[in-house]
């Protein structure tokens, strides 16, 4: 119960849901109770008063006490369908106080954890995969809220029935109450062990769905190169495979199931026996009456369900508590990447790199090292060098996205880490080598970058991006709606919609990372001509392993392993001869073997 303690403070939260379904739940078991009673009472009548109604056959008073037994007995039956409807009023409020506080606490937890991923360093999503991420707010989740409502609702229910109960069937015979209740613990035990098996079973089987969905998703959004390579008859075996997989651990689920009515019906069975069989013994000696036995049936019956449901709330709690440990080791995960300051202010875009060094802690790689290098505000960089030389990471250093390993960066003279992340962030741009456009339309991921932005700015960021004229082309235009991850477009108009992002939202700093690389070499200029306007008056960094884009910039620094091998002009790096010159080359060619 150490881990299922972080919810405490949701239950001190909805206490009043708490209180009034323990009431509710009391309430309602004094309801089911007193039936039993009158039960009793009403047998106790027939089988004394039917004896007496046989030496009264043939006078007139035979008549009279007929029909008060009549009475009597519809009074009894009324009582019962009166005490059943009641019972069942109360039982709907336990429902609606208890389930209900366990569905609040289930949107709060939610709420809790996605706000907590939301504030987690990159670092921590490059050591995760998304489907885990998205196992701990889901699955995990709803385990958690099987304990936050059935688990407490028929656990206070055991509890409450046991104390009201049991007492009353040891007044009335100490004897047939042992009996009674010989089977019970019985079943409780068969059904935790029953109720685990079902569990790990059904386990298995979600795993193997999940697998199952995992290669129907792959093979759908990879379908092109299916057909490409002609390998639908191997996906289909797969398939298949995995398919019987699937069938045979579900058919295994089921027998498990299958065995679970009858063992409780059995042991059931066997306690009404005992009762009945000891209960007859203890009638015969005078010790109780026939009332009694049919009143401790209904109470057996009564205990049957929560004594079950015991087992099965014990396998509740345990798998609660591995889900919310599972979810408490997120909600443990500490942000290193905070502000030491708060600093808010808006930012003029001088950026210096002061001997930063950079190791990524998951893969333990070296990125950048010793890097030193400053952009005046209103300046732009080009950053050009070969895959895997650091260039990325130092755009994801002057978003902050991590915190270096050595050295400084700074920012209008102020040390990043000063800055508040939603004042750094909301000033920068940034346009990812990893395009990701949200199912939504145009329009709808262009004003993504900016709150509140009319459609006259999200035109002109299309036209900066040179993307309007590809837009109006659509049967929607700007309305269309795009596939998963922009699967519509082309990945040269992923990357330009990406762009119009970034500039709508006026950044003072505008960072381009590898953001050319789809499209061919017309579409580039033409971007690039755009971009020649817009960077005016705004720090740019732009990011490529292509030369020509940095024939904008007013320097270019050529990164290799990590390290500044280069720095310069466009020009006086290409009269350097050394790696700018010799990469450009080599472009050059490639370009011309294409053309």
């Amino acid at each position: 119960m150490k881990e299922l303690s972080h919810l405490n403070k949701y239950l001190i939260k909805y206490k009043y849901h708490l209180f009034f379904g323990i009431l509710f739940i009391v309430i309602s078991n004094v309801f089911a109770i007193l039936p039993a009673q009158i039960v009793r009472y009403s047998v106790d009548i027939i089988s004394n008063e039917l004896s007496l109604y046989g030496i009264l056959e043939g006078l007139n008073t035979q008549s009279i006490f007929a029909d008060s037994f009549a009475v009597n007995v519809f009074i009894c039956g009324l009582a019962i369908v009166i005490m059943a409807l009641l019972r069942g009023l109360f039982l709907f409020l336990v429902r609606q106080t208890i389930i209900a506080m366990s569905r609040h606490i289930e949107y709060d937890l939610k709420n809790e954890i996605y706000h907590h991923y939301q504030t987690l360093p990159l670092s921590f999503y490059r050591k995760h995969n998304t489907g885990d991420l998205m196992a701990r707010i889901s699955e995990d989740v709803s385990k958690v809220r099987m304990y936050l409502g059935p688990a407490i609702m028929y656990g206070l229910n055991l509890l409450s029935i046991f104390l009201m109960v049991i007492p009353i069937m040891l007044l009335v015979n100490v004897k047939l109450t042992l009996y009674a209740l010989i089977p019970l613990p019985i079943l409780s035990i068969s059904i935790y062990y029953v109720s685990n098996i079902i569990n790990r079973r059904s386990e298995e089987i979600q795993r193997s769905l999940s697998s199952l969905s995992t290669f129907v998703q792959e093979a759908f959004s990879g379908i092109r190169v299916l057909k490409a390579f002609v390998r639908e008859s191997y996906s289909m075996d797969a398939f298949t495979r995995e398919s019987d997989d699937y069938k045979k651990k579900s058919l295994g689920l089921t027998f498990v199931n299958s065995l679970f009515m009858p063992l409780i019906m059995g042991l059931i069975g066997l306690s009404i026996i005992l009762t009945i069989f000891v209960g007859g013994i203890e009638v015969i000696n005078g010790s109780i009456t026939f009332g009694n036995i049919a009143e401790f049936i209904l109470y057996v019956n009564m205990l049957t369900w929560p004594v079950t449901a015991l087992g099965w709330i014990t396998s509740i709690i345990q798998r609660a508590e591995a889900s919310q440990g599972r979810i408490n080791e997120f909600l443990k995960t500490k942000n290193d990447i905070v502000s030491e300051k708060n600093l808010s202010q808006p930012i003029e875009g001088a950026i210096t790199f002061d001997k930063v060094n950079f190791i990524y802690e998951d893969s333990n790689i070296h990125a950048l090292k010793d890097v030193s290098f400053e952009v005046k505000p209103g300046e732009s960089v080009a950053i050009i060098g070969t895959t895997g030389s650091g260039k990325s990471t130092i755009a994801n250093l002057i978003c902050r996205m991590f915190n270096v390993t050595n050295g400084e960066i700074t920012i209008d003279g102020h040390n990043i880490k000063d800055f508040s992340l939603a004042s750094l962030r909301s000033q920068i741009g940034y346009v990812p080598q990893d395009v990701f456009l949200f199912s939504e339309s145009i329009k709808e991921n262009i004003a993504f970058g900016a709150e509140g932005v009319n459609e006259e700015k999200v035109l002109q960021a299309s036209k900066d991006a040179d993307l309007f004229d590809n837009v109006k082309q659509f049967k929607e235009g700007f309305e269309t709606v795009l596939g998963e991850r922009g699967i519509t477009l082309s990945g040269g108009q992923k990357q330009r919609v990406s762009i119009a992002r970034a500039l709508i939202r006026e950044p003072r700093i505008l960072i381009l990372d590898d953001s050319l690389s789809a499209v061919d070499t017309k579409t580039e200029n033409a971007i690039l001509n755009n971009l020649q306007k817009i960077m005016v008056g705004r720090t740019s960094i732009i990011i490529s392993h292509r030369v020509s884009s940095a024939k904008l910039a007013d320097k270019v620094l050529v990164l290799d392993d990590g390290k500044i091998i280069e720095k310069g002009t466009n020009e006086s790096l290409l009269a350097q001869n050394g790696a700018f010159k010799a990469l450009y080359d080599k472009q050059l060619q490639g370009d011309e073997v294409e053309d």
